[in-house]
């Protein structure tokens, strides 16, 4: 029995969606029906929502969420806001939903069809393409930002002996002088009691971040870390020196990766490298949850490799009609 392709909507699909996240390349919370939901309701609303299911013998195998504004198609989502996207396709059906899938997308009216956020692992990024030009269409890719990343050692020693001399000097040197500076601890919370807080210390943290942080902007904001913590994904840190908090990181922890995906600290703390070393805590304690990767999210900042990370690259892809 061949597949079979349905547009949905997110209540018909959400169940089973979650189940086949495991089982897909795209298992980040960026794909999750809970994120493309939220997204969808706080910022997606001026286009044609395009959600397909791809089901073999009654099983849910494929999950396509895109959108149509005018006569562009693309992912449910923005870079912006979105660092990873991508379709939702079983391992064991990938050949077969991804050509179901570029047959489903030529029979649909656009003139352009452009995906961004796609890790470059990501079996779409190999098969889009080639698909698409034999069906005779000319086809655009390039990497549009990197994601810088690291695998977790077990200790927290062992990850400091990862580093190279002077990271690892600098690092130490760093945390020293925060513990002169007076009584300073770091904490996590699950909930969005403080979120307030986090608001204001990163959008006085930067002015390109203020800026980032429209009135709907910020709704998003509100309603995904709700939905997150509901699901036991959301962790707030705070890093607080004599008992004022002084930055602030999210993070999603998520699949046995934690990613830290905003943050913010108070300038007038700078000299004490607060916004730095949080993210330090931050991965020390995903080091001590035991998970195997942290991972930066977009962003090619300096302090990324500071700690660490390597790159990996995200792509984009154009297909013109």
């Amino acid at each position: 029995m061949g597949l079979t392709v349905r547009e949905e909507e997110f209540d018909s699909l959400e169940a089973e969606w979650n189940a086949l996240m495991p089982n897909s390349f795209s298992d980040t919370v960026f794909s999750t029906p809970l994120w493309q939901r939220i997204w969808w309701q706080e910022l997606g609303q001026q286009g044609e929502l395009l959600l397909y299911s791809f089901r073999k013998d009654g099983k849910l195998v494929g999950v396509a969420p895109m959108m149509r504004q005018n006569a562009l198609l693309s992912f449910i989502g923005e870079s912006s806001i979105c660092d990873y996207l991508d379709f939702v396709v079983s391992r064991e059906a990938e050949e077969e939903v991804y050509r179901a899938l570029a047959d489903h997308i030529e029979s649909l009216e656009w003139e352009s069809f452009s995906l961004s956020g796609i890790p470059a692992p990501s079996p779409t990024l190999n098969r889009i393409p080639s698909l698409f030009r034999d069906k005779g269409h000319s086809v655009d890719i390039r990497v549009e930002d990197v994601c810088p990343r690291l695998e977790l050692s077990p200790t927290w020693d062992d990850y400091l002996a990862t580093l190279t001399k002077k990271d690892r000097h600098e690092l130490r040197r760093k945390m020293r002088r925060l513990e002169k500076a007076g009584d300073a601890c770091y904490y996590a919370v699950e909930d969005t009691q403080h979120l307030d807080e986090f608001l204001s210390l990163l959008k006085t943290s930067r002015q390109d971040k203020a800026r980032f942080m429209t009135p709907k902007v910020e709704n998003f904001f509100r309603a995904m870390a709700q939905a997150l913590a509901q699901a036991g994904y959301l962790r707030l840190f705070f890093l607080e020196v004599n008992g004022t908090k002084v930055s602030s990181a999210i993070c999603f922890d998520y699949g046995g990766w934690f990613s830290i995906y905003n943050s913010g600290y108070d300038v007038a703390y700078s000299s004490l490298s607060v916004g730095l070393l949080l993210k330090a805590f931050c991965l020390k304690e995903a080091i001590a949850a035991g998970r195997r990767c942290f991972d930066f999210l977009r962003g090619a900042e300096y302090y990324k490799y500071d700690l660490g990370a390597t790159d990996m690259p995200v792509y984009s892809i154009t297909v013109h009609r």
